[in-house]
């Protein structure tokens, strides 16, 4: 008898602990019905029911991206379902345990352990308590960053002075400054990605234990398509929300991704939330992302929005300098005047020219002179360099344009405020960015002598450095000048 009643408690007790699961697949017999195949296989088969006591309805997702995305999209669906099958004032609970690895093919990631939470949805909104949080073992966790890309050979010049402070900023303090999430945004191969990079590297060498992680917008697209293939999305996003440090480089290719700019979203608001770091690279502002939701481009200029422009004469010549130092290489200064002065499209192009002029000198046995690295620009460059003469012509026109006055204006002996300012702006302009010489400036200007020269660049400098509206102009001519 004492056997009978002991394997009638145990079946007793089995049928109480199946009974979440009957009600919970009763449940989704009505969610199934009002709702697709897909979403249904997406966003509810990884659902398990946890444990039903009369009054809560436990059930364990796989991710923090999950329930919100539940409770954004299928809450009313969920509610009214557990209202016809259990009955009313049923409190609904969800517990969040974070998958500890994830290897995905379209790119080696693995996933650090996390900490497992439990969220319980109440009156008074959604509280969440920390139930466990393991040791987490950093050693197998590859951050992508590019090793190349440090601070040390980040050359700072008036075109990328605010991103690398910055940058900087960012770098000693991860998470915490004003500058989350930065947007950094220029023209191709101007120094985004090694900035970025070097932000990434910095933090890393001050913080070890910090998550850090380098993606691109494809390679980020190819993980995304293949966890949602091999059902693997909710590990996908675990990944990518258990990280202190995200860089994204190349967001421009989201756009028109409909699917993998919503997931983004959700592991951006997560991190931000949290107070991790946001990085993002560009090569379009915010406001020009047409095809990008709105709540994305929303959260972008949330933090620091900061341009990277072409570079000027002067800094393409300190990077030039730089590359030849490393080598251990002598090139005369009239030959890197001439490839910073003819080479002015980015930086990626510059140091190309120049590992050119190199091959040919060792493989052909020729001296790096003015005459090679002509050959060499000649091919290369789209457009033939232009002589002192006509890049002046082109100086009269730009700048003279702005200002309102001719040619005939500008090189005759009359003055005043404007003119002179105008007149002063195109000597400064011709010797910061065609480094033509000063006495070649002042006989292309009216016949003028190098010291009236020396003195319009000092001017325009002064005024840059007490006005930054004027240096805004300024840069604004050296922008036109170097397209």
């Amino acid at each position: 008898m004492r056997n009978f009643v002991c394997t009638f408690a145990v079946a007793k007790q089995e049928k109480k602990v199946e009974r979440h699961q009957q009600l919970w697949n009763e449940c989704l017999s009505i969610i199934k019905d009002n709702i697709s195949e897909d979403h249904y296989k997406t966003w509810f088969m990884p659902i398990v029911p946890v444990k039903f006591d009369g009054k809560d309805l436990l059930l364990q997702v796989p991710s923090q991206f999950f329930y919100e995305y539940i409770e954004e999209c299928f809450a009313d669906l969920i509610r009214k379902s557990i209202e016809k099958v259990i009955g009313p004032n049923i409190r609904l609970l969800y517990k969040i345990t974070i998958v500890k690895n994830y290897h995905n093919n379209g790119g080696d990631i693995t996933m650090p352990t996390t900490v497992r939470k439990t969220i319980e949805d109440t009156p008074q909104g959604i509280t969440l308590t920390d139930a466990t949080k393991e040791a987490e073992e950093l050693t197998d966790f590859d951050c992508h960053l590019n090793p190349k890309y440090t601070f040390e050979n980040f050359i700072q010049g008036d075109s990328n002075k605010l991103a690398r402070c910055a940058g900087l900023n960012i770098a000693a303090h991860p998470g915490e400054s004003v500058f989350n999430p930065i947007f950094i945004y220029g023209a191709p191969a101007v120094g985004k990605t090694h900035l970025a990079n070097a932000i990434g590297i910095a933090i890393k060498q001050r913080y070890a234990r910090k998550r850090v992680i380098y993606v691109s917008a494809h390679l980020f697209q190819v993980q995304f398509q293949d966890a949602r293939i091999n059902n693997k999305i909710n590990d996908f996003i675990n990944f990518y929300q258990s990280v202190d440090v995200l860089i994204l480089d190349d967001i421009q290719e989201f756009i028109g991704k409909q699917g993998t700019q919503n997931t983004f979203f959700h592991i951006l608001n997560h991190l931000l939330l949290i107070g991790k770091q946001i990085i993002i690279c560009c090569d379009k502002k915010p406001g020009e992302l047409e095809g990008m939701e709105e709540r994305l481009v929303t959260r972008f200029k949330m933090g620091l929005s900061v341009e990277i422009e072409r570079p000027n004469f002067e800094l393409r010549k300190e990077i030039l300098n730089h590359k030849i130092c490393n080598d251990g290489l002598s090139i005369d200064d009239e030959v890197v005047n001439y490839v910073a002065r003819n080479v002015t499209t980015n930086v990626r192009e510059l140091e190309g020219t120049l590992a050119s002029i190199l091959a040919h000198s060792t493989f052909l046995n020729a001296d790096i002179n003015i005459e090679l690295a002509e050959k060499i620009i000649g091919k290369t460059v789209e457009s033939k360099p232009m002589d002192s003469e006509s890049q002046i012509e082109r100086l009269y026109n730009i700048v003279g344009e702005a200002y309102g006055f001719t040619k005939e204006d500008i090189c005759s002996r009359r003055s005043n405020r404007k003119l002179s300012e105008a007149r002063q702006m195109i000597m400064y302009l011709a010797n910061s960015t065609a480094n033509i010489s000063m006495t070649r400036i002042g006989s292309l200007i009216g016949n003028r002598d190098h010291t009236t020269v020396i003195y319009a660049c000092k001017c325009i400098k002064n005024q840059m450095d007490v006005n930054p509206a004027f240096s805004e102009t300024v840069r604004k001519f050296e922008r036109q000048v170097s397209e």
